[in-house]
């Protein structure tokens, strides 16, 4: 899942950065609105975390012109104001969830899976496709009753495939899930990932479009 972070506190910026990261995201951190808007013209991006107190537009103003755009990018709001007639403000302007700083990582992780779960339609922490269960929260997975180990872009690559079953994933599409910005990207990265993938899946579980991407098939 790849995030952007709008927060202009550089020591808060770069814990987030680095928790979200251990935690399985990429993310791509500005420092202003300004940036924020370029950044998300440029990269699809599965969530914004935006704070309010920004130099220049405010957080607010950056959501409000967002939401009249008609983007439904989900909008989690990381700001020190705590006030009630702040979050019903946030909330109203068209956040879909508001964390007071300071704030535990593991929580803002949490609130991060569960939007984007919300998102795709999914009730339930893990994913199960068939024989196999991925557990965002923990990067576990068993598939027929045994325990899987994946590497971080392992585990990422697998979740970007299984939230859409059928549809195909380009390279570079699956890329941006992978990687963020000034992140070094291999030319066969991801063929490298998929082949260590079929090794513990089984060889037909991620099936290659050629000329087009990667698909894991519907489960029956």
């Amino acid at each position: 899942m790849r995030l952007l972070l709008v927060e202009d506190d550089a020591m808060i910026g770069e814990a987030v950065r680095k928790g979200m990261r251990q935690e399985g995201f990429v993310v791509d951190w500005v420092r202003d609105a300004g940036a924020a808007e370029h950044a998300l013209r440029a990269e699809p991006y599965d969530l914004l975390l935006l704070d309010l107190g920004l130099p220049g537009k405010s957080g607010l103003d950056l959501l409000e012109e967002l939401r009249g755009r008609g983007e439904n990018l989900p909008v989690l709001i990381l700001t020190a104001r705590d006030a009630v007639a702040d979050r019903v403000q946030g909330l109203d302007r068209g956040a879909d969830d508001y964390l007071v700083k300071p704030f535990d990582l593991d929580e803002l992780a949490a609130r991060i899976r569960a939007l984007l779960r919300r998102r795709e339609g999914r009730a339930r922490p893990q994913i199960v496709h068939g024989a196999l269960v991925l557990d965002p929260a923990t990067h576990g997975a068993v598939f027929d009753g045994r325990e899987l180990t994946f590497s971080g872009r392992e585990f990422a690559l697998l979740q970007a495939l299984l939230e859409q079953p059928g549809a195909v994933l380009s390279r570079a599409r699956l890329e941006e899930r992978l990687y963020g910005w000034g992140e070094e990207v291999e030319s066969n990265a991801v063929e490298v990932h998929v082949h260590h993938l079929r090794k513990k899946l089984g060889a037909d579980f991620i099936r290659t479009v050629r000329g087009v991407g990667y698909m894991v098939p519907k489960a029956p």
